[in-house]
């Protein structure tokens, strides 16, 4: 069958920038170099703004996921910007091979680029699923490797920040300490260094021990959990600056790291066998994949541990956590991931949880919404407040829902603390005013 659009070509490494949509902006920085590694010229793009998801519902319909509608828009908004030549650009995008409408985001963008007048831009999949045969990005074992490596290493680097930041006495020491190892992990990785599970064994513990040196003075802070869709969990962009909000609030923020669902993409296909049959590769494969997996995950988690920090419950375990309450089955977007998470989260002392998804995903309001009430039930403790992400919700309304979300983990935290202190005048006054808007049934559950 004839394409009908551009194919990147091997030759085209030499002469194109690949432009990378900004989603996890730690683990995306090491997940270029990677690309660079390998040959490839790229950008990791950082273009945020209204004019953004503006172009992206100028070429898209506005019933199309969120974050496909901010990916496309950041795209075309680069392009336009006159800062690349575009005989000589290319872009590249991620499938999961699921029912996510993700796995379509490709057509769209080809559609809108056509519209845009850029239709000669070729766009690279990326991709385990063997979609897009004549765009996927060739992969080799080494490339695979180097892959999980940056998922690692970047989550690694957001919790020892997150867990550090809120404490340290110096303001701005975790984030620059941060900076500091970012920068030396691509340029080794450039370089072919840290890649294998041997390095990384050495060089991780030096990571941990950096950050647990960083002066800091402990106090009991309202831990918050953030879970929801891949996209508007992580980017920035997709969720209007989130975790940097939550630290304003003077939080300590838990943002599950992406290990986990590289995990659970791996997992699934096998978990399909189990349930529905399949070739003895169909299972095998996935499980060879968890297996390497899972060697990165015990190095993160003796780390973190080994330095003090909390650390995440190893995949095995996150699995048994949906027991009971979603069956495995469930396996569209971010299926009994999320909802896994969210149980791990409350048991980690993380009760205040943050459930971001964009508007009208039914995966996630099923996985993540559709789940709050029984999770409360197992859970008395837990206060999660689900948030909708899309072009129409406003910053505001999303921010005062979180800070009365917030206002009630305060006053659980000043219960048990035993000191009975009055809240922030700011504070109060915004969840007054948020409880006071609210209809009466959904004032006293909030306030529950």
């Amino acid at each position: 069958m004839q394409t009908t659009y551009p194919v990147f070509t091997e030759e085209m490494k030499a002469t194109h920038k690949v432009l990378i949509p900004s989603m996890a902006p730690v683990q995306f920085r090491i997940l270029a170099a990677a690309l660079e590694r390998n040959g490839y010229q790229v950008e990791l793009l950082g273009n945020c703004g209204s004019q953004v998801s503006e172009l992206g519902l100028r070429y898209v319909h506005n019933d199309t996921c969120y974050p496909a509608l901010l990916v496309i828009g950041q795209f075309l908004d680069a392009l336009a910007s006159g800062k690349y030549d575009l005989d000589r650009t290319a872009l590249i995008i991620t499938q999961t091979g699921g029912g996510c409408r993700a796995s379509n985001y490709i057509y769209l963008l080809r559609k809108a680029l056509v519209r845009a007048g850029y239709g000669n831009i070729p766009v690279l999949s990326l991709n385990f699923s063997g979609l897009e045969k004549e765009s996927s990005l060739p992969m080799d074992l080494p490339f695979v490797r180097s892959l999980f490596m940056a998922v690692a290493y970047g989550d690694l680097l957001t919790a020892l920040k997150a867990q550090t930041a809120p404490y340290e006495i110096r303001r701005g020491d975790a984030a620059a300490l941060q900076e500091r190892w970012l920068n030396r992990i691509c340029d080794n990785v450039r370089q072919g260094r840290g890649i294998s599970r041997r390095e990384m064994k050495a060089l991780m513990p030096q990571i941990a021990a950096d950050f647990a040196a960083i002066p800091v003075k402990r106090a009991r802070k309202v831990k918050v959990g953030v879970v929801g869709e891949i996209y508007v969990k992580y980017s920035p962009l997709g969720n209007n600056d989130l975790e940097k909000f939550l630290e304003s609030q003077d939080c300590e923020v838990n943002l599950p790291g992406m290990l986990g669902f590289v995990q659970y993409c791996a997992y699934n296909p096998a978990e399909t066998v189990r349930l529905y049959g399949g070739s003895f590769i169909e299972k095998f494969t996935p499980e060879l994949a968890l297996s390497y997996l899972e060697g990165l995950e015990k190095i993160i988690i003796r780390t973190l541990k080994g330095a003090g920090y909390h650390a995440p419950l190893p995949f095995k375990e996150l699995l048994k956590l949906a027991d009971g309450i979603i069956g495995r089955g469930d396996k569209m977007g971010e299926g009994w991931l999320l909802t896994a998470e969210m149980v791990e989260l409350i048991r980690a002392g993380y009760e205040n949880i943050v459930c971001a998804q964009p508007f009208g995903c039914l995966p996630n309001h099923i996985c993540g919404k559709g789940m709050i009430n029984k999770i409360r039930e197992l859970y008395p403790m837990a206060n999660i407040t689900p948030i909708d992400y899309d072009s129409s919700a406003t910053r505001v309304n999303q921010e005062n829902r979180i800070k009365l979300m917030l206002a009630v983990g305060k006053e659980r935290l000043r219960e048990t603390a035993g000191a009975l202190k009055p809240a922030p005048p700011e504070t109060a006054e915004s969840a007054v005013t948020e409880t006071r808007s609210l209809p009466a049934e959904r004032r006293e559950a909030a306030l529950a």
